[in-house]
């Protein structure tokens, strides 16, 4: 496995756009790792600090996860380099789409990611620069769709991804109006959680977790959790957190996620984020879902948890360890040997998969179908895992042998 990655990771983008904002201090890279079946496919992000190998990394990820959630595409990412809280932000971003719209109308999709979001201003920038859709490139450079076959491609992802959910199974609260983009990949990291534990053995109900980052991932995965019976015994967010050694009641979680401002969480519970960074790697729990942003769970972190009992940890974030490496630095191999580990590209494949199962032919666009679709889609690629390893470590490991067999394992992949 550690040959073909070092390949994969060495094997340079076949395309690098860079941009530089003519109005304010933003800069920006398109990386496309490869236009494997024509086409590349990831989000938007903008945080402060970012730079062009950040970029390079999820790009790379984006590939290996669309191994799992299809289709069979390159990874691509989109970073721009910006405060996301500055006043600017909108006009930056309207400048970025105007320059990268040649690209998104002939090859690269793309959605909302860290700090940009996919329905309120991706989807509408777009369009006004003339985009049916942010994966029109996809449908193009990918499917080589007939004008037909475009409108009804397009037509389901429009419908689709923008999606106001009607299922009370889903929706935490109906008259929110949450959307399929709101939930979906939260909702994927719980169901690889309840699916390892049917597959790998153990009862879901009553196992603990503790829930890093409040933003859609972490809030949905922890509502579907706390649904299946899950316990949520600690929250840690960047303003603070909260720490329940009994668990959090269902309605508590729905609260708290209904109630957030912004992707940030809100209680009168809510401890001091340097008090609590310091007191919830000592907890007793089952289960850790990293799901704030990358590369910020250390080695320490998680020794401290597996010394406490920790059984699996689900990837809300892409590469949540704090390693240097892309992909499978010291702080990963010591994790995947130790306990299970579900690797990102599997656990929060949900939004790459809805945009895959809107893409296909004529199907079912409800909330079962869709929510269905991904459920089945991670569960697979678990099957898949247990097939060649079917211990309860070298998960990882595992999974990216199988994935990167299909990308480097022969010389004509790409």
């Amino acid at each position: 496995m550690k040959e073909l990655l070092k390949k994969f990771e060495n094997k340079k983008p076949e395309i690098v756009f860079e941009w530089h904002d003519a109005e304010t201090e933003a800069e920006g890279w398109v990386v496309i790792n490869s236009l494997r079946g024509g086409a590349a496919g990831g989000g938007t992000r903008m945080r402060k600090g970012l730079d062009k190998r950040e970029v390079e990394s999820l790009a790379k990820t984006m590939e290996i996860k669309f191994s799992v959630s299809g289709p069979a595409i390159g990874g691509a990412k989109s970073g721009i380099n910006f405060d996301p809280a500055d006043p600017r932000k909108k006009g930056v971003l309207e400048r970025w789409y105007k320059a990268v719209i040649p690209l998104l109308k002939n090859y690269y999709g793309t959605g909302g990611d860290l700090n940009v979001d996919e329905i309120h201003e991706v989807i509408p920038i777009t369009e006004d620069f003339g985009l049916w859709h942010p994966q029109e490139g996809v449908v193009n450079g990918h499917y080589l769709a007939t004008e037909p076959q475009k409108i009804q491609k397009i037509g389901q992802l429009r419908h689709g991804v923008s999606k106001v959910l009607e299922d009370a199974k889903y929706s935490p609260a109906l008259e929110k109006k949450y959307t399929v983009a709101d939930m979906i990949t939260g909702y994927g990291v719980s169901e690889s959680i309840l699916h390892y534990y049917q597959l790998w053995g153990g009862d879901v109900k009553q196992k603990r977790a503790i829930i890093q980052g409040w933003g859609n991932v972490g809030a949905a995965a922890a509502y579907y959790l706390a649904e299946a019976g899950v316990k949520i015994v600690g929250i840690i967010d960047r303003v603070g957190g909260i720490i329940r050694p009994e668990g959090l009641r269902f309605e508590e979680v729905r609260a708290l996620f209904i109630n957030r401002k912004g992707n940030t969480l809100q209680s009168d519970s809510l401890i001091p984020f340097e008090e609590i960074n310091q007191k919830i790697w000592d907890m007793e729990a089952d289960i850790l879902v990293p799901a704030a942003a990358s590369r910020l769970v250390t080695k320490e972190q998680s020794q401290r948890l597996i010394n406490k009992g920790l059984e699996v940890i689900s990837c809300g974030a892409n590469v949540p360890f704090n390693d240097p490496e892309i992909f499978f630095g010291s702080t990963t191999e010591f994790v995947d040997q130790n306990i299970s580990l579900i690797p990102d590209f599997i656990a929060n494949c949900g939004m790459a998969r809805v945009f895959a199962y809107l893409m296909s032919g004529e199907i079912e666009v409800t909330d079962e179908a869709i929510f269905a679709d991904t459920s089945a889609t991670i569960r697979k690629a678990l099957e898949g895992v247990r097939a060649i390893n079917p211990e309860k470590t070298s998960l990882a490991n595992a999974a990216f042998e199988i994935a990167l067999n299909q990308l480097v394992g022969t010389k004509d992949n790409n």
